[in-house]
């Protein structure tokens, strides 16, 4: 009986396992242990089991299947996203259109469309950040007249009655109402401020006072190239020894501002070297004015919010601080009081040449580990500056002449590290040529006309109002040539004796209409004779002079001598008709492309360096200079360009040169050739950090 009992036992628990393997898991055998089958644990877990019949293909059993492999399943999941985040990233990365693919936008630069159709508009900037008014005022005769005030700009957006806050709307919309209310319109007076700069007026898109306001061409010279700088952040020479130096290290850069001049521009392209070559950099802006902090964030270089505490503690930890401008010389004094030690890995890029930055640097020269100059010119006018000062220096100053980015070498036709197959050379030169032909074309330019193009912060400086008075000179002058020549034309009713007359009249027997003579035929050819097209003595044509002045809206810019240039012009309204502005952009490839010729014309001890110099020799650009400064070395004089003399003295030279070049379009040509060689030979980006490499071994601190 009893082993009956114990086979019937025996056969159930039989059943039961056979069940559980064919339907689910089984505990027992998972985790290793056996459980007697008499025992109370064995029963009370069997009983409570019941068998399954689903098959091994069921919903149930692979649901089960998923609960018993829950680490497989995270893997998968955790691989999936690992790939899901690198392809976004790359695609991030590499994509042309960033604000398309996050789904922000409809392309990169469609965020500044709005800012460059607005920058049209301004011609003035003052050194604050201001606002804009736009008001209507009637006249006397109840006329209304749309007055746009331009104060300021607020880094690179030109500001408009939009950017207004809300409180100031709302109060225009509720004075505004009450006027309408009353059936008056009185004009809104304007509340003045002690730290505002009053500028002139707007200047009309097409105004015979002071010239025609042309560009920006940005999105031209997009559209034509098919490229744009938005593609690339960087790049390497991952053998040089540039690269070498600064992998894996930690870098401070002092920017005095971010207006888009030769200093800020500088700072920020070497910014982008030392971050594609692995570098660690940090930026510390002392004045925000200016149009580069979007620019900045593009590329990904970080700048430090404080410029005090938190700028001294990460530079002390640095392995070397460069600071781009004499203005710079409060932060580095302030840095070296609290840490002493910090001086001697301390370079001082200093760009400027003028007396007055010496004096507000001068007491600090002595403590930097190492000053770098621009050109020859500079460095010997600073040392001797410091032996009248009984400065003596630390260490023997170095030379690192600026260069051309890789993106204006590459628009203009000169190998660089951004080309491929599909952006050859050879492309590029074609596609600057169509990039030519449609920025002329967008300033109602023709063949016949020799563009003269001078971009900088207008200042006195810089000597737009000298370069002005020149090309009065050649305006005026021509003027007063073509106008002796047309004198000079025999008419029918002047000039003629009777019987010159006669004759004159047997000649136009064939237009005789009913036996008298047409007087439209003879009006029109009286007049065909007066627009000839008068030649040069070579037998080519004479062209005619444009001049185009930039950089209108710049932070940099000084307000009275830009009343001083409209008001000279207001004067000359011959001149006026020839003279063109263009905003403060950083394409300027579009602009360098559509020159004949470039001026720089800076005063005083001339030109520290200036870049955009050698830019304009590299799109083959003869250039006019002062024979002063940088200009001088850079310039060869009959080679690549001409020179003058600064000051008024230096009018009457520039004029002579604007003509010659005007009536030889050859010698343009084989000067530009010549300045072109001179870039590839001498300014290229591999040619600067070859010689950054000597400032970065003598100052940085050895690991």
């Amino acid at each position: 009986m009893e082993e009956s009992n114990n086979r019937g036992e025996f056969q159930a628990n039989l059943a039961k396992l056979s069940t559980l393997r064919s339907g689910g898991s089984f505990k027992s055998t998972l985790s290793g242990r056996s459980t007697p089958r008499n025992s109370p644990s064995f029963r009370r877990l069997n009983s409570s089991r019941t068998p399954r019949r689903e098959g091994r293909g069921s919903v149930g059993g692979g649901a089960q299947w998923f609960r018993s492999n829950r680490l497989l399943l995270w893997l998968l999941l955790i691989t999936l996203w690992a790939y899901l985040g690198f392809f976004v990233q790359s695609r991030w990365a590499h994509s042309d259109k960033k604000e398309e693919f996050s789904g922000f936008g409809t392309g990169p630069r469609n965020t500044n469309s709005d800012a460059e159709q607005i920058q049209r508009r301004d011609l003035l900037a003052s050194d604050n950040s201001l606002s804009a008014n736009n008001e209507t005022v009637r006249n006397e005769e109840g006329i209304g007249k749309i007055v746009n005030v331009v104060l300021a700009k607020k880094e690179n957006d030109v500001p408009s009655p939009r950017k207004t806050s809300s409180k100031k709307r709302s109060r225009r919309s509720n004075r505004a109402s009450k006027g309408k209310a009353r059936g008056k319109r009185n004009p809104t007076l304007e509340v003045k401020n002690s730290d505002i700069e009053e500028q002139e007026p707007e200047i009309p898109q097409t105004n015979s006072t002071y010239g025609l306001l042309v560009g920006p061409f940005g999105s031209i010279e997009d559209g034509v190239l098919e490229w744009s700088p938005q593609k690339r952040t960087g790049t390497c020479n991952r053998k040089g020894d540039f690269a070498r130096l600064v992998w894996s290290r930690r870098f401070i850069l002092i920017f005095h501002e971010l207006s888009m001049t030769g200093a800020p521009l500088s700072m920020m392209e070497l910014a982008t070297e030392l971050l594609s070559c692995g570098a660690t950099v940090s930026a510390v802006v002392l004045s925000k004015k200016g149009g580069l902090m979007s620019e900045l964030a593009r590329r990904r270089i970080k700048v430090l919010e404080d410029k005090a505490d938190l700028s001294f503690k990460t530079a002390m930890k640095a392995d070397l601080v460069i600071a781009g401008s004499a203005v710079c010389a409060s932060w580095i004094e302030q840095y070296i009081e609290r840490f002493p030690a910090g001086a001697s890995q301390v370079a001082w890029w200093i760009m400027e040449n003028r007396r007055e930055y010496f004096d507000r640097s001068k007491g600090v020269l002595d403590r930097v580990k190492m000053l770098v100059f621009l050109s020859e010119s500079q460095s010997k006018q600073w040392q001797k500056w410091c032996e009248e000062e009984s400065i003596k220096l630390r260490s023997q100053p170095e030379i690192v002449p600026l260069s051309i980015n890789d993106e204006l070498a590459f628009v203009a036709g000169i190998p660089s590290t951004l080309n491929t197959p599909s952006y050859s050379t050879e492309k590029m030169i074609e596609k600057r040529k169509l990039l030519r032909e449609s920025v002329r074309k967008e300033m109602g330019l023709t063949d016949n006309d020799m563009l003269v193009v001078s971009l900088s912060s207008i200042n006195p400086g810089k000597g737009q109002l000298l370069l002005l008075e020149s090309a009065s000179s050649v305006v005026e002058h021509g003027q007063m040539q073509d106008d002796k020549k047309m004198k000079k034309l025999p008419t029918i009713r002047e000039g003629l004796s009777t019987l010159a007359r006669r004759k004159r009249i047997r000649k136009l027997l064939p237009l005789l209409k009913d036996g008298k003579v047409a007087s439209n035929d003879i009006r029109s050819n009286s007049l065909s004779r007066r627009k000839q097209v008068l030649p040069n003595n070579k037998g080519t044509i004479q062209q005619s002079l444009k001049v185009l002045i930039g950089s209108v809206g710049s932070k940099s810019n000084k307000v009275d001598y830009v009343k001083g240039l409209l008001s000279f012009l207001e004067q000359h309204p011959n001149t006026s008709k020839s003279v063109l502005w263009t905003p403060a952009t950083t394409q300027v490839a579009s602009l360098y492309s559509a020159a004949d010729v470039y001026v720089i014309n800076s005063q005083g001890l001339g030109e520290t360096f200036g870049r955009v110099t050698i830019e304009a020799m590299a799109f083959g650009l003869p250039v006019l200079g002062t024979d002063a400064g940088g200009t001088q070395e850079i310039v060869e004089h009959n080679v690549t360009g001409l020179l003058h003399p600064v000051g008024r003295p230096g009018n009457d030279v520039l004029a002579q040169n604007l003509r010659f070049l005007l009536k030889n379009q050859l010698v343009r040509k084989q000067m530009g050739v010549e300045g072109r060689k001179k870039v590839q030979g001498m300014y290229l980006k591999q040619h600067m950090y070859k010689k950054f490499v000597e400032v970065i071994v003598r100052c940085m601190r050895s690991k």
